[in-house]
């Protein structure tokens, strides 16, 4: 055989190996599915990944075996049926021909739950490292890390990541729960998952996918965000951010430069009035980042802990609908029902008088089916934002959980405002979840009416059974009262399950 014709058979040999590599793929899982998961219990199994266009696959866990097909994009899916809890199992999939296999060992299948929200979601056992703020520390921390040894309760921290578009795969993979996974996991995520696990003797898996200083537009899809007019805010919060990074790497380059001639000047270094934006504020960005990766994952509901970034002025006046908004588009994405979706009302903060108003826009979003809410009106601290005390936050999500999802006979709401009568002089605020109500301190306090021009004075209350009456001298044809409703809001009302009436105003109810 000649040289060329050689080297043709050698070329032809080549493109036939390289054309069959290409044409077989590794069969690869989401890493949402990986070892030490936990598979929601009771409910159909999905389980999804990639592997080489056209390929049969067989997808086996415990006793049962399931076929898929990769479509054109090397994408498939297939369900299994519902498992009870238990494990630890492995799951393996298998492809015909070259397509090899996956496995992924110490399953268990149990309760899944996804906490979200910004810091005080975040918040980890070991506290935040702020060198400016000591105070950033869990209640009791070093104890609780110490003791976080619980092998059927397993953890998964998302990246933190922003992106223009939904992306289908996360970094990070699931852990079993050790003091030292514990101590950078969420401290209310962990409380809840550890109470649950001993209350329904189950493996429960938490997901955190939280991010500091995030807005509640950033977790909403863009479908989300363009379902309504009520939405528009949130479009334009989108069109400042981007429009804010046109001379981004200009700007900063500038200011390197004046820094860079300061020091070399022996001057001080300027100050620069110009802020980059952050890629937490772009609507829509942590849902893309954080969240739509995880839309196909089984789970049993969602806590979520955030609002303090959306009290400023430009934002405040459109929370109501974005945070129902939020809860509608999760659960639409999920496609898992009217999911459980247990949140934290924000905290007493000086944080300015739009702190009262997303408190009292959390409350209303109550009228959303198959939501309870934790109020922590005396867990906040004036001066720090992140209250160490998330234990008691996360008790109450506990009850919450207990006596919603789980169908326990147990109290878990606090007094929250019905409807507010005329009497002689005043105003009769009605409560659900009244049972027991009384009042903590000297006298009762926390209570304001107005009138016609809705401007609120302090006012007398006096209990009345399971009622509250409010006067003052000073509004002589109330039509108006509030409850709580300042930054720092000391809590004075309770009910007999020892829960923390909420903050509210009738405003907005006539």
């Amino acid at each position: 055989m000649g040289l060329a014709a050689w080297l043709r058979r050698t070329a032809v040999l080549i493109l036939i190996l390289a054309s069959i590599g290409a044409a077989s793929a590794e069969i690869r899982l989401p890493k949402v599915l990986s070892d030490h998961a936990v598979l929601q219990r009771g409910v159909p199994i999905h389980i999804w990944g990639w592997a080489t266009p056209g390929a049969t696959l067989h997808v086996s866990l415990h006793d049962q075996t399931v076929p898929a097909v990769a479509d054109r994009l090397g994408e498939w899916s297939t369900w299994l049926a519902p498992e009870t809890a238990g494990g630890p199992y492995t799951l393996t999939v298998k492809g015909d021909g070259s397509e090899g296999s996956a496995q992924i060992s110490d399953l268990l299948i149990g309760d899944v739950w996804l906490a979200s929200g910004q810091s005080n979601m975040e918040m980890p056992l070991g506290g935040f490292p702020y060198a400016t703020n000591p105070r950033a520390v869990i209640k009791n921390g070093a104890d609780e890390i110490k003791a976080a040894n619980h092998p059927e309760l397993r953890l998964l921290v998302t990246e933190n990541r922003s992106s223009d578009f939904p992306i289908e795969d996360i970094t990070t993979t699931w852990t079993t729960c050790t003091p030292e996974t514990a101590a950078k996991f969420s401290a209310i995520a962990y409380f809840f998952g550890r109470e649950i696990s001993a209350d329904q003797h189950v493996p429960i898996g938490l997901i955190d996918s939280s991010w500091g200083g995030s807005t509640v537009d950033g977790w909403i899809s863009l479908e989300g965000l363009s379902s309504s007019s009520a939405m528009l805010g949130a479009f334009r919060s989108r069109a400042i951010f981007q429009k804010q990074l046109t001379h981004r790497d200009e700007i900063l380059a500038a200011e390197k430069r004046e820094d860079d001639a300061a020091r070399a000047a022996g001057k001080p270094v300027p100050g620069h009035d110009w802020i980059p934006p952050s890629e937490v504020w772009m609507p829509a960005g942590l849902y893309n980042g954080k969240i739509a990766p995880l839309t196909g994952y089984s789970i049993k509901g969602f806590l979520w802990y955030q609002g303090e970034s959306d009290h400023e002025p430009t934002r405040v006046a459109n929370y109501t609908a974005l945070f129902e908004e939020l809860i509608a588009d999760w659960r639409s994405h999920f496609a898992q029902g009217d999911l459980p979706f247990l949140f934290a009302q924000i905290s007493s903060f000086n944080g300015g008088d739009a702190w009262a108003v997303i408190r009292d826009d959390q409350r209303r979003a109550l009228s959303v089916s198959n939501t309870a809410m934790a109020v922590t009106l005396d867990v906040g601290l004036p001066g720090n934002v992140h209250p160490p005390d998330k234990q008691t936050v996360a008790a109450r999500l506990v009850l919450a959980a207990r006596g919603m999802v789980y169908g326990e006979p147990v109290a878990y709401q606090s007094p929250l405002f019905r409807e507010a009568t005329f009497v002689p002089g005043g105003m009769r605020v009605w409560f659900d979840h009244a049972q027991g109500l009384s009042f903590k301190g000297d006298k009762l306090e926390g209570f304001e009416l107005a009138g016609a021009d809705h401007h609120f004075v302090a006012a007398e209350a006096t209990l009345d059974g399971e009622t509250v009456v409010v006067k003052s001298a000073a509004v002589s044809h109330p039509l108006y009262v509030r409850y709580a409703f300042a930054a720092v809001a000391p809590p004075s009302l309770y009910n007999a399950a020892g829960l923390p009436a909420s903050t509210f105003s009738s405003e907005d109810d006539d």
